[in-house]
């Protein structure tokens, strides 16, 4: 079936109110799992499952430098890697656009949202300050990484112990029971518009004829402090607004996983 057609079929049954799998439009594939400490040798992991789409999340601290331009503050990265283990329109070699569009919209909700007091972070003002690396490793990609991602990073996070540091040297076998400094928790929720309709947590075949996406990142305050747009195609300011709406009201259906 080439693109024209499968969206053509696509769009007939969002016309009658259904999906490829049946669901509705709004509705999320279940099961939804979220499972933190699922990396013992990490500092913080969590695994995710939504529907067949599977997400493993490490975090790894390291004692720094500061960046120039915050020497009071810890470092944040965020990578992901997409292989073909998990879906084989993945190609092996250094992170493909894709991957790095994964990894800059859950940077982009963390740290737009302040979740992390990055300050407290900070060792010696410009000398030494904690950095915190996650990576994102999709075990099966079913559709939706965005969300199933940012889900992870979120409990990661949450999960996160600092190693034990003597001033001098980090000792990785060994976690304290210190966590990170959390402050507000985004929950993301990615909107995609198909031709007149609106869906969340697309599968793949949706995903690969949408002709929009808005990622709407949330906080616990219910304040909205996070938006990326993807896809093709523009957006009206009703189509806006209403993804908005639709965005922030699913972030409450998995606000619930990690608390």
């Amino acid at each position: 079936m080439n693109y024209r057609e499968a969206k053509e079929h696509i769009e007939g049954l969002l016309n009658q109110g259904i999906r490829l799998d049946g669901r509705k439009l709004t509705e999320y594939r279940k099961p939804i799992k979220v499972e933190p400490g699922f990396i013992e040798t990490a500092e913080g992991s969590a695994r995710v499952i939504i529907g067949e789409t599977e997400v493993i999340v490490g975090v790894k601290m390291a004692v720094e430098e500061p960046y120039p331009d915050t020497p009071d503050q810890g470092n944040l990265m965020v990578g992901a890697e997409l292989t073909p283990l998990s879906n084989p329109e993945f190609e092996s070699g250094p992170p493909g656009i894709q991957a790095i569009e994964l990894a800059r919209v859950i940077d982009r909700g963390i740290r737009e949202s302040k979740m992390i007091d990055s300050k407290k972070l900070c060792i010696k003002k410009g000398e030494k300050v904690w950095a915190v690396m996650i990576d994102i490793s999709p075990i099966n990609d079913a559709g939706n990484l965005f969300d199933a991602g940012a889900l992870g990073a979120i409990a990661a996070l949450k999960s996160t112990r600092f190693p034990e540091y003597d001033g001098e040297k980090v000792n990785y076998k060994k976690h304290t029971n210190k966590k990170l400094p959390l402050n507000k928790i985004p929950i993301s929720v990615t909107v995609h518009k198909i031709g007149e309709h609106l869906i969340i947590d697309p599968l793949t075949e949706e995903e690969n004829v949408s002709d929009a996406r808005l990622t709407v990142v949330v906080r616990d305050d219910g304040k909205i402090c996070a938006l990326q747009k993807g896809g093709s195609m523009p957006l009206s300011s009703e189509e806006l607004d209403s993804m908005l709406k639709l965005g922030a009201e699913k972030s409450k259906e998995l606000r619930k996983f990690i608390e």
